[in-house]
């Protein structure tokens, strides 16, 4: 369908950001005058000159952000427009600019005692910067000196080097097979793979995923290489740095205590028996003799999806979230009311689904509906990102407005959960209802235990590396087969291709990102909770984290909303959720 077929109401208004193309081109070359902070060089030793720097630097960063997010929204609306491609390209460049011009800000404050950046932290003419500066305080010691910083700023093309040969293996010269599908030969892709495998055919998921496997295989070697170059990248960095190790890097530019990703894998290790009970129901429920890797896909409901309209799903959602107040409802209205939202798949659009806001802006979301039950959630998960953005943007000033990638995935999540439980509790039909209990109990499956299990494949490749052990195929695919045993157990048949999973999953090359998914459910599961069961108090405390941005460490941030992350009874009640779950779906005939 053509962009120009879709009522205007269904997409987003991209005016609300700048008026027209030439309006947005008269504003890109302001900027280009701007960017010039040479005359803050080597003043950055008082809280009045700091405080100066930061400002003209936070001004000219919101108006670019303005710039590139009209560019970004028209891009995505056509893919292959090469006048948007410009355009995005364009303000590229200014930030790629701005961050060589400032690159000497911080090195300069580091190099205050750590004594002196504290005492700056409190200062009260530089409270819109406490946190930032408390951080940087600890930061301190990693820092190195403004011409070895700019060395290492230098690094981050080279060293992305193995991601994107993983992105060209994997997109472009992966030589995927042929398979017989709907009546035809045609290539499978990734894509089609994954719509084989939650398809009814149980021996053509077998033989997907064997076909599928064996083009990996082909190249196991040289993706081996490749991840291996991924992990020494992160080992360079630490050492330089002098981190301990590359998990406490990564948890350290978070601002996590390493209790959160310790309670996290114990806590999902513990509970490996409730996984293997609800892999043995499965079995059962597909009437499998042997129930491979490759049916871990396939739903165990049929014929119960809701397919809505995209009014009536937006309806729907408004019902299922009304435990979060009024302010909330009236948010969402507002956003669909007045085009934040672009709403249908057209030609050249960009596929998928996401929210984009910044500051000064109301946020965005792009989604590509359909009518199916997936398709719903999604918008109740954009939607949490967007209001979440929303909420740290009006409440915070620019310094602490963006949350950091911690909590990412919270609102949204927490939106699902709501919505799932009001779909729960207000259907009568069974059917539809263990259709639900299993959607949540494979998002639980997906998000917390199989993120998890990711998490633990980086930790001891990493550990295996940094103890001066090189990784190969044989020991990654050996450690990966090793834990696709623990976490699913012996009602599986552990295909031995199973073993070369790890060689295809794009989050890798972004070290330590997928725990972070795994303490967002358990966190959406814990905060949704507390909301239906006491009501405005938990609202009010739950807006107070919607609200916090980065104004302090992300788990204290959680703590407010009732998900404390360092503690083990907080993962313990999304175990008794899923064991819940699965009782309950035993339980309808």
């Amino acid at each position: 369908m053509q962009r120009s077929e879709i009522e205007t109401r269904y997409k987003w208004n991209t005016n609300d950001v700048f008026e027209n193309d030439e309006a947005w081109e008269k504003a890109l070359a302001t900027l280009e005058n701007k960017i010039d902070f040479e005359k803050f060089r080597g003043t950055l030793n008082s809280a009045e000159n700091i405080l100066a720097y930061y400002e003209a630097e936070g001004k000219l960063e919101i108006e670019l952000l303005r710039v590139y997010l009209y560019a970004h929204l028209h891009h995505d609306e056509d893919v292959g427009n090469t006048k948007y491609n410009s355009y995005l390209a364009k303000v590229i460049n200014l930030f790629t600019k701005l961050g060589a011009a400032t690159a000497f800000a911080t090195p300069e404050i580091s190099a205050l005692s750590e004594k002196e950046i504290v005492a700056l932290s409190k200062n009260p003419i530089l409270k819109d910067y406490d946190y930032m500066l408390a951080r940087l305080a600890a930061e301190k010691k990693y820092i190195l000196s403004e011409k070895e910083e700019k060395i290492l700023a230098q690094t981050a093309e080279p060293m992305s080097a193995a991601y994107d040969a993983f992105e060209m293996l994997d997109n472009a010269e992966l030589d995927l097979p042929e398979i017989e599908f709907d009546g035809k030969k045609t290539k499978l892709t990734h894509g089609l793979y994954s719509l084989i495998l939650s398809g009814a055919d149980c021996k053509k998921r077998a033989e997907a995923f064997k076909l599928y496997y064996s083009a990996y295989r082909k190249i196991i070697g040289t993706l081996s290489t490749t991840y291996y170059g991924n992990v020494k990248k992160d080992i360079f960095y630490k050492n330089v740095r002098g981190f301990r190790s590359c998990l406490d890097m990564a948890l350290f530019e978070e601002d996590v205590d390493r209790s959160v990703y310790e309670n996290l894998v114990k806590c999902v290790n513990a509970s490996a028996p409730i996984m293997h009970r609800y892999m043995a129901v499965r079995k059962k429920t597909l009437g499998l003799k042997e129930m491979h890797c490759y049916d871990l896909h396939v739903p165990l409901v049929k014929d119960a999806e809701l397919r809505l309209e995209f009014d009536d799903a937006f309806e729907l959602i408004l019902k299922g979230l009304s435990p979060l107040g009024e302010e909330y409802l009236g948010l969402l209205k507002k956003g669909k009311e007045e085009r934040w939202i672009d709403v249908y798949e057209t030609e050249g659009k960009r596929n998928g689904a996401y929210s984009v806001g910044v500051y000064g802006q109301h946020p965005f979301v792009l989604l590509n509906y359909q009518k199916t039950t997936f398709e719903i959630f999604a918008i109740a998960h954009e939607m949490g990102h967007a209001l979440h953005s929303y909420f740290s943007n009006k409440n915070q000033p620019f310094a602490k407005a963006e949350y950091k990638i911690f909590v990412a995935e919270v609102a949204s999540t927490v939106n699902e959960v709501l919505l799932l439980k009001y779909l729960l509790k207000t259907s009568e039909d069974k059917n539809f209802k263990k259709y639900l209990l299993n959607y949540f109990m494979d998002m639980i499956r997906t998000t917390l235990f199989r993120q998890t299990q990711f998490a633990e494949f980086e930790e001891r490749a990493h550990a295996m590396a940094e103890s001066g052990e090189p990784l190969n195929k044989d020991n990654l695919s050996a450690l990966y087969y090793e834990l696709n045993k623990k976490y699913y157990g012996d009602a599986v048949t552990h295909d031995q291709d199973i073993e070369i999973e790890w060689a295809r999953i794009p989050h890798f090359y972004n070290s330590f990102y997928v725990y972070k998914y795994a303490t967002g459910i358990t966190s959406a599961v814990c905060i949704a909770n507390r909301i239906l069961s006491e009501g405005e108090k938990a609202v009010k405390e739950y807006f107070k984290f919607l609200s916090g941005g980065s104004s302090t460490d992300p788990v204290s941030l959680l703590k407010i909303a009732g998900a404390d992350l360092t503690k083990k009874q907080t993962y313990e009640v999304v175990m008794k959720e899923f064991e819940a779950a699965l009782n309950e779906f035993e339980s309808i005939s």
